[in-house]
């Protein structure tokens, strides 16, 4: 005989929102937020991203405080990007001690120390006047190998200033094991490595470019960056794993749901996702004309990461959510 159950009624756990609440199975933490910030020399005043309402580009005296507020919000890191003065073919200031990012480092660790993780981007974009992520052959190219010696100085100049995670960004093959080698060599056994493991050839970036100054001065980065196409972001997860990745990221985020499920489902591994400026920008232009709800599509698409299978996020509303969910 078959037994007879009531009617399900999936709704009795909705009426509420202490009902919602308590039967939600997605929750974010403030210490799953990451804040990118990004460090300009040569300035006197913070300077606004006009293309990111709400960021800027720091001075050191500002960067400072607003480090100490996002600590004090809960934010599980911090995340900096060094804008230098002067730029040259090689990145020079990318590994000067005396540089904006090492500077930045030494001010942060001394200001805010263990009490939250330092992560600082390891590229070169930033830094050379042709705005690549590497080197640069005669022809033009990219040069794998030769940006692979730079990104294990700039690896280990990180490390002396203070940084707890180094983040290799610019998806050169074997960047992590070549770091991987410096840091232990150098002395710094301890720095843990974020692996941009699955960083897209987007055009998701464009004002982040005008953040950090980085954007490419000819031709573009597809042919390092992975095509949104492709199905390389698990083979990419596997190579920095057996290199020594620490962390694995997938960047963007919000397009890239699915591949953030894949690479969670295989990682033993955190895996972080990026909430790129890209996607910043379009739901601050369209709160500001009225059009979403601001506060929920944050919530809605911080959640719907963290439901896709990342433990961290990097957003430029971290330190914003985090005071929220406190």
């Amino acid at each position: 005989m078959t037994a007879e159950f009531p009617a399900a009624r999936p709704r009795r756990l909705r009426r509420t929102a202490a009902l919602r609440r308590l039967v939600a199975q997605t929750s974010v933490q403030p210490s799953d937020l990451l804040l990118p910030m990004f460090i300009k020399e040569g300035i006197s005043e913070p300077r606004p991203v006009v293309s990111m309402p709400g960021v800027v580009q720091h001075t050191r005296d500002s960067l400072r405080k607003a480090a100490a507020e996002a600590v004090e919000a809960g934010v599980g890191g911090l995340v900096l990007f060094g804008v230098p003065a002067v730029k040259d073919a090689r990145g020079s200031a990318a590994d000067d001690p005396d540089g904006i990012l090492a500077l930045a480092l030494r001010d942060l660790a001394a200001e805010v120390g263990d009490a939250t993780v330092l992560m600082s981007d390891l590229c070169l974009d930033e830094y050379t006047d042709h705005g690549h992520c590497g080197m640069l052959t005669g022809s033009g190219e990219v040069d794998n190998d030769a940006t692979l010696e730079r990104y294990g100085s700039i690896a280990l100049a990180q490390a002396a200033a203070g940084t707890h995670v180094v983040a290799p960004s610019g998806m050169m093959d074997g960047q992590v094991g070549a770091i991987r080698a410096a840091l232990d060599a150098g002395g710094y056994p301890d720095v843990a490595i974020c692996a941009y493991s699955a960083k897209f050839a987007s055009a998701f970036y464009g004002p982040f470019r005008d953040a950090a100054e980085c954007a490419p001065q000819f031709g573009d980065r597809a042919s390092y960056q992975q095509d949104p196409r492709s199905a390389d972001a698990l083979r990419e997860v596997a190579l920095d794993l057996a290199e020594g990745a620490d962390i694995v990221m997938v960047k963007p985020a919000l397009a890239y749901l699915d591949v953030i499920t894949q690479v969670a489902a295989v990682s033993p591994v955190p895996v972080a996702a990026y909430q790129v400026s890209g996607e910043y920008a379009m739901v601050e232009a369209a709160a500001a004309q009225g059009w979403v709800d601001r506060d929920r599509i944050i919530d809605e698409t911080v959640t719907a990461i963290r439901r896709a299978g990342a433990s961290i996020i990097l957003t430029y509303w971290a330190a914003e959510l985090a005071r929220r969910l406190a």
